[in-house]
Order: C-alpha cells, then structure tokens, then sequence
C-alpha cells in the first residue's frame, strides 16, 4: 500500500494490512450502529459481540480446555509481574523463577519487591542471556514456575517447554502468543501484553486455570484480583474497548485468513530461517545469541562496527524498512517477525542486507 514500509518494530509491532483496512473502513460507524467503536458503550451488544467473539477465538486456536478464563486487563504485562505472585504465591510456599534476561528480570524483581520467597533456578545471566537453560531442577514445594517464552531483546526463544513434574507453569508470551501451537494443559496461567503479536497497546491477555483461581486472597484491592475480571468476563470496569476490537479482528485474520497456528507457525519459521541463512551465510553480521536458542520472532544481530550500525538502520529506513534499530540497553540491529509480518517484507530484508555488505564488506 502506498505509504507504508516494512515494519520491524518489536511493540508496538505491526498489524495485519487487511485488519488495518477493516478497521478504517468501519470506524465512523460500527455494525451501522452510526457510532465508531471508540464510542459505543462497553454494556451495548455491540461491544459485547465483540469480546464473546475474541475469547471464544483465543480458545479455537490454542484449543483451550474448559478449566481455563480468558480475560483482558490492563496495564501490560508489566503489571502481571506483580499480580501473579500477589495472586497465586500463597504465604509460606515458594515459587521458581527462571531468568533469561530483561522481563524475566522484573517479573523477580515485582516478587521480591511484596517480600515473596521465589528461587531463581536456572538463568542465562552468565553469557549476557545468550541462552535458554536446560536441565533445570525445581523446588518440589514450588507454587509455580515463571519462565517468558520468547525474550524481545536478548532475541532467544523456548523451543520447547520444561517439565516441571506437574508444577503449574506460569509464562509471559508477550512476544510470541498464537505464534505457534502447544499444549496449555501444563500452564496455570499465561499472559501477553498485546502490542507486539497480538494488537495495538493498551490490552494484556490473560489465560487463567480454575484451580489457580482458588488461591487468590480475598485480602486484594479489587483492581488487582483475577477474581474479579473472571467474574465480570473482564469488565469490571470500562476495559480497552479499541484494543480489544482490534485484537478480536485480529484473531479473526489468524483463524480464517491465515488458516490457524500450525500454518502460522510454518510461515514463521521460513522468515526466521530465511533471515538467519543470510545472517550465517554472509559471515559479515553476527547473531547475537546460540543457534539452539535463536527467536523466530525477534532476530538480533551486529555488524561489524557501531558505526555500520547506525548507517545501516537509516539506510534500511530509506529503502522503507523501519525499526531495525536494536533495543537501547543492547544495541545491535534487531527484526521482529511477528504473525503479521509478511514473507514479501522479510524478502526485501534479506535482499538489502545482502547488498548492504556487498556494498561495506
């Protein structure tokens, strides 16, 4: 579309063309209500079509048990860190906690700030996060076990999930949520801030088993009880309408357009292989992270010098590919790939990375 460029922005990320396309062509007035959905009451049917829809979307494709709620709350995931172990980390047990880098983090570090008893057993802090942890051993007494499935800086990814002897696992997918499929059963809940593979800020999902529901304390403010926005199918309160409209159209594109997760997580997996061969290939870039652990959704990589750096993120700007520019606390370069980011713009990345060091090589 004229206009527009590649997006490689890590969040908020890129949208659907054709859910963007949707959504401006109904804005002014939604389902001809003659109001936009930024105006129309969240207790109308309309927006109650809306959020019946989305939950019922997120259930189809992660096939979903019935023991499990979906809700949308605000605050990002960054809220989360706080309210799982506020929640569900009941007073005299512990919880395990694995680190792979900058979210991980501040999940321990919002457990630590409430005086929770968490162990940290297992992190990749030895190799600058470089890494996911194998062979882990968890406490047997553990409430739970906090791991983020996909690091948005650091650009690892759990290929697969750890066995945590029946533990409820508890994982942030803020930046790979209906990337691809897995079994949930072994999860007590999983939450994703939306504005990265899911929809724009402003939304979190939250996945949420009935068991662990059972451990929330009646001692809570509402406002941070899951309790309450499972018993008010998340609205409590006035949620994100436009967020969660957004989201539920892009639920929509993933299921009937895309074809489900399987198929996504196929398409996924030829653009990450795609830019991870030119990475290997050229020998002029350097990926950030070992192979065995490398992000379908988020590839980092350096070039030779800082310098090169900085001329090949305003070049690739110019050539219409933004948001190259790796995350301030790392530097680098780094392309997020997420579900709505096309083959056709990952192409034009290889294409121009390969003729960037042809060119300064």
């Amino acid at each position: 579309m004229k206009g527009r460029i590649h997006n490689f922005n890590a969040g908020p990320a890129a949208l659907p063309l054709p859910v963007l396309e949707e959504i401006q062509a109904e804005l002014l007035s939604f389902r001809g209500s003659g109001m936009s959905i930024t105006e129309v009451s969240h207790r109308s049917k309309w927006f109650d079509e809306v959020i019946e829809d989305a939950v019922a979307r997120v259930r189809r494709l992660m096939k979903l048990p019935d023991s499990f709620r979906v809700v949308f709350l605000q605050g990002g995931a960054s809220m989360q860190f706080c309210m799982i172990p506020m929640n569900l980390l009941p007073e005299g047990r512990t919880a395990d906690y694995i680190n792979t880098g900058t979210w991980a983090t501040k999940a321990i570090k919002e457990a630590r700030i409430q005086g929770k008893t968490i162990q940290v057993v297992a992190s990749s802090e030895d190799k600058n996060f470089s890494y996911i942890p194998k062979n882990i051993s968890f406490g047997a007494d553990a409430a739970y076990v906090h791991l983020t499935s996909n690091n948005t800086i650091k650009g690892t990814q759990w290929a697969s999930f750890p066995d945590t002897g029946g533990i409820p696992l508890i994982s942030d997918m803020s930046s790979d949520i209906l990337s691809r499929p897995f079994d949930p059963s072994p999860f007590g809940l999983i939450y994703a801030g939306a504005q990265k593979n899911l929809g724009p800020a402003g939304a979190t999902l939250v996945i949420i088993r009935q068991d662990m529901l059972e451990r929330v304390p009646e001692h809570l403010p509402t406002m941070l009880k899951y309790t309450t926005f499972v018993e008010k199918n998340s609205m409590f309160n006035t949620p994100p309408c436009f967020a969660i409209y957004t989201i539920q159209r892009v639920l929509k594109w993933l299921e009937e357009t895309m074809g489900g997760l399987q198929n996504m997580a196929e398409l996924n997996r030829q653009k990450a292989d795609l830019l991870y061969q030119t990475i290997d290939r050229t020998g002029y870039y350097v990926g950030t992270t070992e192979k065995e652990s490398r992000s379908v959704m988020n590839v980092t990589f350096r070039l030779p010098t800082e310098d090169l750096e900085k001329v090949f993120v305003q070049k690739a700007l110019e050539t219409g590919m933004g948001g190259l520019k790796g995350h301030r606390s790392v530097g680098g370069c780094r392309a997020s790939i997420y579900n709505a980011t096309p083959l056709e713009a990952v192409k034009a990345l290889v294409d121009f990375m390969e003729e960037f060091a042809r060119r300064h090589g």
